[in-house]
């Protein structure tokens, strides 16, 4: 019994496009349920969780019916164009990454920065977006402001903080200078959960790598067979 070659070709592609579509229906249903929470950074307005993760979906689901169809029809073009857009997927990672790794301390403080400008924001009314994020992580991880509670003082130009810096959170409870804030910045619980979660983080990026690695390899695999024999599979 003759096995189908372009097998592993084709389910790897399939399994891209069926985590592009997941990706894709998440980053839409964030963008409907919480169209207002935006990002934190004010020099990136756009750069949200919901646009993030329909981007990224929207890429995935591409290159998976790129390969997807290719092995299917056994076209050269489109395995060729399959092989071509994982190969600058995967070296834009790597030049990300290492950029990251050689410029991680000016890009932690360009990161503090752009942060504590975004503070300011918090109170206009076209960021409700913003407040919204600031809103959220300050509730969920216990923390307050960018380094410290401080920061909002020197964003709002007066010395009061969001009530959900309150460590009893009660309405306007942030105007009391006498309540008990969260005394951890944000930035320091971020880079705490990461570095908590840096072998999970890691184990994911590794398993990414192995499946665009595999991806590459077997449409090259299909590539070449079918310039080989100059005709298709049968089935």
């Amino acid at each position: 019994m003759k096995i189908c070659c372009w097998c592993p070709n084709s389910f790897l592609s399939l399994a891209f496009q069926l985590c592009g579509c997941g990706l894709l229906g998440v980053g839409i249903w964030l963008s409907v349920s919480q169209g207002s929470f935006a990002t934190f950074s004010p020099s990136f307005p756009s750069l949200s969780a919901a646009n993030m993760v329909i981007a990224i979906g929207a890429i995935v689901m591409v290159t998976g019916f790129l390969g997807c169809l290719g092995a299917i029809k056994e076209n050269k073009c489109l395995l060729l164009s399959f092989f071509i857009v994982l190969l600058i997927i995967l070296l834009a990672e790597l030049i990300l990454l290492i950029l990251f790794f050689v410029y991680s301390d000016k890009v932690s403080e360009n990161a503090k920065q752009d942060l504590k400008d975004g503070l300011a924001l918090y109170n206009s009314e076209n960021n409700i977006g913003l407040r919204n994020a600031w809103n959220i992580i300050q509730a969920e991880w216990k923390c307050c402001g960018v380094i410290a509670y401080s920061d909002w003082h020197e964003a709002l130009k007066e010395k009061v903080v969001p009530d959900r810096c309150c460590q009893e959170h009660y309405q306007n409870c942030g105007q009391n200078s006498t309540n008990m804030f969260w005394n951890r910045g944000c930035f320091e619980k971020v880079e705490e959960w990461l570095d908590d979660n840096k072998h999970m983080l890691g184990t994911i990026g590794m398993v990414i790598l192995v499946v665009q690695l595999l991806g590459m390899a077997f449409s090259m695999t299909l590539f070449h067979h079918i310039h080989r024999t100059g005709k298709k599979y049968d089935a």
